[in-house]
């Protein structure tokens, strides 16, 4: 009998395979043409219009403001964050899919979504490395893959970037975020990551971009943020397909 992970593969191969040939749209089920098209371009155009977003949160906030006023009073420990749409339908199904259930054939066009949204950027601070959320070893273990290196991976490669999935360390395997309050998942996440030590030094002076699926209240990008800048990076960006709406 195949394991868990041998079977995963095993799927994704399929997928591969099946993704050379005319596919359906992941939303709608109309046809399309290859894994690069798995949302159709009238899905793209209903659920994920260019809306404004703070530059600090990526929360939606009305036009002609940068910076909310929540980012104002309390600045959060990266620069800037980007998102490509909230997480709504269809996105938080998609996302669902390819977390939980080996929807891996999905992370490209995932990813150019992100990849979208960065190019609509009004401001661009320089960014020379993007750093995966971490899962934990039993989780990664048993889900087989992460899908924040997978979207970092396909996201590297669409904007002409460096990807390190090995550089952060999720050191406790915490509860699940999605469960808590905003102030449990502070604590929770309390000295839940590090850097590599082996990489501490390559990291220094570096300009950072953290790539995640979704970004909740924040929480876990604060930690990652603070971690990174006691590390030495120069600058540290969040970059999430989807953020859940405020």
């Amino acid at each position: 009998m195949l394991s868990g992970v041998a079977s995963r593969r095993l799927i994704s191969a399929g997928r591969a395979l099946f993704d050379r040939w005319p596919n359906r749209c992941a939303v709608c089920h109309a046809g399309t043409r290859g894994a690069a098209a798995r949302v159709c371009d009238d899905c793209l155009a209903r659920f994920a219009p260019a809306v404004p977003r703070c530059e600090r949160c990526a929360l939606q906030r009305p036009e002609g403001v940068a910076v909310c006023g929540s980012c104002l009073r309390d600045p959060p420990p990266w620069s800037q964050a980007v998102a490509a749409c909230d997480y709504a339908y269809p996105w938080d199904g998609l996302l669902n899919a390819l977390k939980f259930h080996d929807a891996i054939d999905l992370t490209a066009p995932l990813a150019q979504r992100l990849a979208l949204a960065l190019r609509r950027r009004t401001s661009s601070p320089p960014v020379d490395l993007l750093l995966p959320v971490p899962l934990a070893a039993a989780r990664l273990r048993e889900r087989g893959y992460n899908q924040a290196a997978l979207l970092g991976r396909q996201l590297a490669q669409q904007l002409g970037l460096h990807t390190e999935p090995q550089w952060l360390l999720r050191t406790s395997d915490t509860p699940h975020q999605t469960a808590l309050p905003r102030a449990a998942r502070l604590t929770n996440l309390r000295g839940a990551f590090s850097v590599e030590p082996l990489a501490l030094a390559a990291l220094r002076d570096r300009h950072v971009a953290l790539v995640d699926d979704v970004m909740t209240t924040g929480a876990t990008a604060g930690e990652l943020a603070r971690v990174l800048h006691a590390a030495g990076a120069a600058s540290v960006q969040v970059w999430v397909v989807a953020r859940t709406p405020g």
